[in-house]
């Protein structure tokens, strides 16, 4: 009898679905860590389950090359009821899905995004032409408070012919985009007056200057992997505490006018570069780590850079 009722126990137990007896709060707290395509399919499991997924603040859909992912991320929305997003993540595999990159885009900030993360990662990512525009008008008009992080990746263009109004902006990266001239890198930038980080990584683009002005900036990385011939950059941030620069190549210069407050700065792979500033204005750090190709670096013969290669 008791082996017996051991085993009625032990099998009322393991059929017993204490998951679903949670709080909502909570249901919907584990869900944000899960794909959203498994979020909704939970909808199914039980009347308890059926509106769960609505409320859940942190998304992530993926095309798969389909003619669909605009619609199904549109029926989405059209049900789902949490009044702002945590995060959401659109990442797109094929030029036809970011055709409606604008709308999609449109739709998070409706929804009051704070964590925005685009990634157009298609095999035409090195060309312009066959870049989607981020929609400018969007930051413009739309004097968005609530965005908090903003990550754009590859096949994106940059157009911003008058300045933006990310006023809650903190954290900035840029990886593999397309700018449309340097005009629209200082029309974003200067629209962000809360930026704290920034994050750029480039790849074979033209521009003769590439200039970074952000007064609030705390936190910059720099790496450019695309060998910039004839490329200038200039780096005006009298906040800034902590540089990252990698994978300088066939610059002409990078200036660094202004960084009073550095506190630690890491220099790796430059090479061949002509600047007199790039090392001699790093001096004020208190942490400096260099790590450096053979390279050609021109400085005033007394400084103590100069002293030191000399030994």
């Amino acid at each position: 009898m008791e082996q017996l009722c051991g085993g009625d126990c032990l099998r009322l137990f393991e059929n017993e679905d204490r998951i679903s007896e949670l709080h909502e709060a909570l249901l919907v707290h584990i869900m944000s860590s899960l794909p959203t395509k498994t979020v909704v399919a939970t909808s199914v499991l039980s009347k308890r389950w059926r509106h769960v997924w609505k409320t859940v603040q942190n998304l992530k859909f993926v095309s798969k090359y389909h003619q669909t992912f605009s619609e199904d991320v549109y029926r989405f929305f059209m049900l789902h009821k949490a009044p702002f997003l945590e995060s959401l993540d659109l990442e797109f595999s094929n030029q036809l899905d970011a055709s409606d990159l604008g709308i999609l885009v449109g739709i998070a900030f409706a929804r009051h995004v704070r964590n925005l993360v685009l990634d157009l990662d298609y095999y035409s990512n090195f060309s312009q032409l066959c870049a989607a525009r981020f929609p400018s008008g969007l930051c413009i008009y739309d004097n968005n408070k609530t965005l908090e992080t903003l990550t754009l990746k590859h096949s994106i263009l940059l157009y911003f012919p008058y300045r933006v109004c990310l006023k809650s902006l903190r954290k900035l990266h840029l990886y593999k985009v397309h700018f449309y001239g340097k005009d629209s890198v200082y029309n974003l930038l200067c629209g962000c007056p809360s930026l704290r980080d920034l994050i750029v990584h480039r790849y074979r683009e033209c521009m003769e200057t590439f200039t970074i002005a952000v007064p609030s900036l705390e936190r910059l990385t720099i790496e450019d992997s695309g060998f910039g011939y004839g490329c200038c950059y200039v780096i005006n941030a009298p906040s800034l505490k902590y540089l990252n620069i990698r994978r300088f190549k066939y610059l002409n210069s990078c200036l660094i006018e202004k960084a009073p407050e550095l506190a630690e700065a890491k220099v790796s792979d430059v090479s061949d570069i002509e600047n007199e500033n790039i090392l001699e204005s790093l001096t004020s750090a208190k942490r400096l780590s260099i790590h450096l190709s053979p390279l050609e670096i021109k400085y005033p013969s007394g400084s103590i850079f100069h002293q030191l290669l000399s030994l």
